[in-house]
């Protein structure tokens, strides 16, 4: 039974944290952003993030777009700097051409740092791309 599931890959879809800074607090702040990097749009997509910890948890927060163009990307959340210090998992979900994708990005506690930092060129900003086991590693 299990062999007859087919659970399609998600390709082209990326998660990115960058850095941006806060004129008003005059602060870099860090925020997520979903990039389709694919010739078709996406609907419905639901977006669910949640930091932990051994023994800590936050609330989880959830984003909802209706469409998301093909080639664009979304701001998602601002993410505060007492959540770095957690594991940080977002978890999305979506419909293209009818079909449900998922695909999840984790951003491991403490590895958001300036030396791993580079320029994520769909935003022009400097950030982090990540996957589901952390950080995208630069070539």
């Amino acid at each position: 039974m299990k062999k007859d599931i087919k659970i399609p890959s998600v390709e082209n879809l990326h998660l990115a944290i960058v850095q941006e800074y806060n004129k008003t607090f005059k602060t870099n702040d860090y925020y997520a952003y979903l990039i389709n990097k694919k010739d078709i749009e996406l609907e419905m997509v639901l977006i669910v993030s949640q930091g932990f910890d051994n023994n800590k948890r936050t609330s989880q927060m959830r984003h909802k777009i209706e469409i998301l163009p093909a080639h664009s990307i979304a701001k998602i959340e601002l993410i505060q700097e007492e959540v770095l210090q957690l594991n940080n998992t977002f978890q999305v979900t979506f419909f293209e051409n009818n079909k449900m994708f998922e695909k999840n990005f984790m951003l491991k506690k403490n590895t958001l740092k300036e030396s791993n930092l580079r320029i994520i060129k769909q935003l022009n900003k400097k950030g982090v791309l990540l996957t589901p086991y952390g950080l995208l590693k630069s070539k």
